[in-house]
C-alpha cells in the first residue's frame, strides 16, 4: 500500500505551519547524514509514509532502508540512514517518526496475535477503532503484522448489532431486510445462545459471538456444525485468545490491535554534518 501525498501534505501542515523557524537557524547548503535506531524490538511498517514526508520536503533527501517491511527487528537496530539537506532532514524528522512509530506499533502487537493463534486455523481480524485519519495504513499495518481486516468501514459490509435488531423487530427480519439491499456480506452480532440460534436459523454469512463464555463458544461451534462463519468478540486478550481460538471459532476480532497501541520507541539522530 503506498501513502496518500495529500494526507501526508497536511500532516506536514500541521507540524510547519508557515514555516520551520528552528531548522532556519542552520543553512540551506548544509548537508547532514542521519540515521534512525529502534529502542526495542518491533515489527518494522510504515517505510513508504516515512519516504514520502521526506520526498515532499527534499527530493534531494536519500534513505537507505536497512530492514524490510513487515520484518521482526531487535531492539537498538539500525532501521535506516538519511542523506540530504539539513534543514529537510531536521523538519521532516517529526512527522516521518510518528507515523513510522505508530505503525510499526500496530504491526508490532498484530505479530504477537498472529503468534498466539499460530497453528489453530483461526484469523484474527481488526475492527474500525482505529486513529482518525489512519485508518487504512493501520488496517495495512495490521496485515503486515500476520492479521487481517475486518470490513473497511460503514460502506462494505453489514454488521447488525442490538440495536439494528431492535429497529428491526427481530433477528430474522434484520437479516432478511440486509439480504435485500444487496450483495454485500452480512453479519449479526449476538449476545446469547439463544440469540445465536435465532441468528443461525436466518442464515446470514457470519454470527459474531460477542462476550461468549468459552463453554458457550463450544456450544455455538457445535451446532453450527461448519455451516456459517463464527467470529468470537469481546475481553479477548493476548493471555487468552490461543483458549478462544481452539473453541473452533474462524475469526478473533480484537479492537486493541489498532486502539490501544504504544507507538515503538524510535530515534533519528543527526550523525554527521557536510558543510
Amino acid at each position: 500500500m503506498q501513502p496518500n501525498s495529500t494526507e501526508i501534505a497536511l500532516y506536514l501542515a500541521e507540524d510547519i505551519g508557515s514555516g520551520d523557524i528552528t531548522a532556519s537557524i542552520v543553512s540551506a547548503e548544509t548537508q547532514a547524514n542521519a540515521v534512525v535506531v529502534t529502542r526495542e524490538s518491533m515489527v518494522l511498517c510504515g517505510r513508504a509514509w516515512f519516504d514520502e514526508v521526506f520526498r515532499q520536503l527534499s527530493s534531494q533527501v536519500m534513505i537507505d532502508w536497512h530492514c524490510d517491511e513487515g520484518e521482526r527487528v531487535a531492539a537498538n537496530a539500525v532501521l535506516c540512514k538519511l542523506r540530504g539537506p539539513a534543514r529537510a532532514l531536521l523538519t521532516g524528522e517529526r512527522t516521518a517518526l510518528n507515523l513510522l512509530q505508530t505503525l510499526s506499533a500496530t504491526a508490532t502487537i498484530a505479530r504477537r496475535y498472529a503468534d498466539a493463534v499460530a497453528g489453530t486455523g483461526c484469523k484474527v481480524l481488526d475492527t474500525r477503532k482505529t486513529l482518525p485519519g489512519l485508518r487504512l495504513a493501520q488496517k495495512y499495518a495490521v496485515k503486515c503484522g500476520g492479521c487481517f481486516n475486518h470490513r473497511i468501514g460503514l460502506f462494505d459490509a453489514i454488521l447488525i448489532k442490538e440495536n439494528h435488531i431492535i429497529a428491526a423487530g427481530s433477528i430474522a427480519n434484520a437479516v432478511k431486510l440486509a439480504r435485500d439491499y444487496g450483495n454485500v456480506p452480512v453479519e449479526v452480532e449476538v449476545e446469547t445462545l439463544d440469540e445465536f440460534a435465532q441468528a443461525l436459523a436466518a442464515q446470514p454469512d457470519r454470527i459474531m459471538l460477542d462476550n461468549f463464555s468459552l463453554a458457550d463458544m463450544r456450544t455455538a461451534v457445535e451446532q453450527n456444525q461448519g455451516l456459517l462463519e463464527l467470529e468470537a468478540s469481546g475481553n479477548i486478550t493476548l493471555d487468552n485468545i490461543r483458549s478462544v481460538a481452539e473453541t473452533g471459532v474462524d475469526f478473533i476480532s480484537i479492537g486493541a490491535l489498532t486502539k490501544n497501541i504504544a507507538a515503538v520507541d524510535l530515534s533519528m539522530r543527526i550523525e554527521m554534518r557536510i558543510d
